[in-house]
């Protein structure tokens, strides 16, 4: 069985535009990279987990927010990754604040090789994006999600 992720892409309406919410992924790896390193909000599900319960679970550890309530979620679909796992993400409007952002942490070794374990926020901030800014920032495994969404 491929590893499957579930994740929510939020999305608002400004007048005319429709812009995204993504996240950047947090550590040290990540620290010094912007374009092509953002991602929707996502994790593992787990077994016997609905996906879209999963999805909901990830968006608020990620990012402190609750999800929007149920419905109506537009299933966008599942796409392979370059990792060879499987995301599968809806979209849902709705609105946050990416200056309250609150990300839930993991810990690794830092720097390597160090014997020294050091925590970090999974995701270190969000923000929103038109459709040209998304696909200049999105990962490039998740590009296909975007292009999905703004062409429905």
């Amino acid at each position: 069985m491929p590893v499957v992720s579930a994740g929510l892409l939020l999305y608002r309406r400004r007048g005319s535009d429709t812009e995204v919410f993504l996240v950047h992924p947090g550590g040290p790896y990540w620290a010094r990279k912007d374009e092509g390193a953002w991602s929707v909000p996502k994790g593992l599900v787990t077994p016997n987990e609905d996906e879209l319960a999963c999805a909901r679970r990830e968006f608020t550890e990620e990012t402190g927010f609750d999800a929007p309530g149920a419905g109506p979620e537009q299933d966008l679909g599942t796409f392979r990754q370059p990792s060879g796992k499987r995301l599968h993400v809806w979209a849902i409007e709705g609105d946050c604040d990416p200056a309250n952002l609150s990300s839930n942490r993991f810990e690794m070794e830092w720097p390597p090789r160090s014997g020294r374990k050091q925590q970090f926020p999974e995701v270190d901030r969000g923000g929103w994006f038109d459709r040209a800014q998304a696909l200049v920032k999105i990962s490039a495994g998740q590009r296909a999600v975007l292009e999905k969404f703004f062409a429905a």
